[in-house]
């Protein structure tokens, strides 16, 4: 048994918001009480106290899209590659990248993620996974790793065309085998769900989305990039005479276990047929920008009462970054500053924590007894007076991940006081540069 405290809780709880010099206990996987920090001692006198030094007191991140592929590009410069448009971004880096991935670049992906997850305070995503140069395998391969750090992970593999036949179907049985994998599998000290991963409209041809129909058996839901590029649109339309969403309500792909991420260039009409069949959408601010792809109506979705989520598109592992990215981008599309500030707050604490607990049956991102025991430490001093009212202000304007100092993830501490509890990094982390530089020398050649 844990006793986390004192600090200032807030606990995503509307019953209880927040509660100065406050404390959280935990059990096993679980939250059992979250109260004053002196009831809660004398309450559970043989608990092991983890001080929290008087510092904020929150549940975990959820990251609602992310892709772990991604992560050996930092700082990667490609030869030749200047790419001045969506689609030449795709095809000079990232499949380019993922066809080179095997099963050690896969680990070292995961390990860098999975690390910066944690030391972000992130204890839950969901991964959109790539790595057509080893395919056979590769989600369990990402599956051990998020079990040894402790990051709850809903995985998937990216069905595409653009390899050919007998890599899509090899994409296809592996979200297949990984999904009855997932639903074999014992209890574990951490949650794994699966997914059945979907490029995007423009690299999946009708017999190929037929076919991932027929061996979908196990009826996964889907997770699909969507009208990120204007090009998706323009494709769909010129080969099937109808729009992304359109397109994919008739192949039968939505549904409210259906995660389209992006969602950019999407109309009227189809914003309609994703809140018909309550599909999930998923706004990734910073990857949007940096691709120079567009923004997403963001309030247009949210007043068609949309679930709109918050994810990084493997951009960063940081959600307060993602938060700040993505409010200041609803205000410049819409041309209004007053907007934003419930819509940005609601897809991170409210939607993220939603969509966790549909996936893997659990409740979490919340502090409340009876939820998952995902709580961290935040190193923030308010330069004003700290409210349950304000909380948001405070973190979008005066926090980022950084400011994680401690994280416990289904009751296990695995990062105290900014230092790795049963993990070497240095070690791990010379391993993944060791890598990296295997995978960059075979890019650059």
């Amino acid at each position: 048994m844990l006793l986390l405290g004192e600090g200032t809780v807030i606990t995503r709880n509307p019953a209880q918001p927040m509660i100065t010099r406050g404390a959280v206990v935990m059990d096993g996987k679980t939250i059992i009480a979250v109260g004053g920090y002196d009831e809660l001692k004398a309450k559970y006198p043989d608990a092991t106290v983890i001080n929290a030094h008087g510092k904020l007191i929150m549940p975990a991140f959820i990251n609602a899209h992310h892709h772990i592929y991604s992560a050996l590009a930092r700082g990667l410069a490609l030869p030749n590659y200047n790419p001045t448009n969506f689609n030449e971004i795709l095809e000079g880096m990232w499949f380019y990248l993922d066809n080179n991935l095997n099963r050690n670049s896969v680990w070292a992906s995961a390990v860098a993620t999975y690390m910066a997850c944690i030391e972000n305070g992130v204890t839950t995503i969901f991964d959109h996974h790539a790595s057509y140069g080893e395919t056979a395998g590769s989600l369990s391969v990402i599956g051990d790793v998020a079990k040894e750090f402790g990051v709850r992970s809903c995985l998937c593999y990216e069905v595409s065309d653009r390899n050919g036949q007998e890599a899509m179907e090899a994409a296809v049985a592996e979200n297949v085998r990984f999904g009855k994998t997932v639903k074999e599998a014992e209890p574990e000290d951490i949650e794994l769900a699966a997914i059945f991963g979907l490029h995007a409209s423009f690299t999946l041809s009708p017999a190929t989305l037929d076919y991932v129909r027929t061996q979908n058996t196990d009826g996964l839901g889907y997770h699909i990039h969507v009208a990120e590029g204007i090009s998706d649109e323009e494709d769909s339309i010129v080969k099937y005479g109808k729009r992304v969403v359109n397109r994919l309500y008739d192949e039968g792909i939505l549904g409210p276990t259906t995660i389209t991420g992006h969602c950019i260039h999407i109309d009227a009409d189809e914003l309609s047929i994703l809140k018909k069949t309550d599909t999930m959408v998923v706004h990734n601010p910073e990857s949007n920008m940096g691709n120079a792809v567009g923004a997403p109506d963001i309030l247009a979705m949210t007043k068609a009462g949309l679930r709109v989520g918050l994810g990084t598109d493997g951009y960063t592992s940081d959600m307060l970054e993602s938060y700040k990215a993505a409010n200041c981008l609803v205000k410049y599309r819409s041309g209004l500053p007053n907007q934003g500030w419930v819509e940005i707050p609601t897809m991170l604490f409210d939607t993220n924590r939603k969509m966790a607990e549909q996936f893997f049956h659990i409740t979490t991102g919340i502090l409340t007894p009876g939820a998952a025991a995902d709580v961290i430490v935040m190193d923030y001093e308010p330069p004003t007076r700290l409210t349950a009212d304000n909380i948001n202000g405070h973190l979008l304007f005066g926090a980022n991940g950084m400011n994680v100092v401690t994280t416990i993830s289904n009751g296990v501490v695995r990062y105290q006081n900014r230092q790795w509890q049963g993990l070497d990094k240095q070690a791990l982390l010379g391993e993944v540069r060791e890598i990296a530089e295997e995978l960059w020398h075979q890019l650059k050649a």
